[in-house]
């Protein structure tokens, strides 16, 4: 289980990556932020955002309507 959950469901790109932004800021290294949207485009924003950040994309899956995201934060 992450340790914050942060609902971005029915928001449009970009407001779910500058939620999980804004979210993972008070958040210790190591620690995990799950994220769930329903925006498509959010599968490739999601791996671009950890890319370029250093954050850890853990887990990524979707039911066909929620996709759900795991991120570590960067130590």
């Amino acid at each position: 289980m992450a340790d914050q959950l942060l609902d971005a469901k029915g928001l449009n790109c970009p407001l779910p990556i500058l939620k999980a932004k804004k979210a993972l800021q008070p958040m210790a290294a190591g620690q995990t932020l799950e994220i769930l949207a329903t925006d498509p485009g959010s599968i490739k924003d999601f791996q671009a955002f950890c890319r370029t950040t250093g954050h850890e994309l853990v887990e990524s899956d979707n039911d066909g309507k929620i996709f759900r995201f795991v991120i570590r934060k960067k130590s």
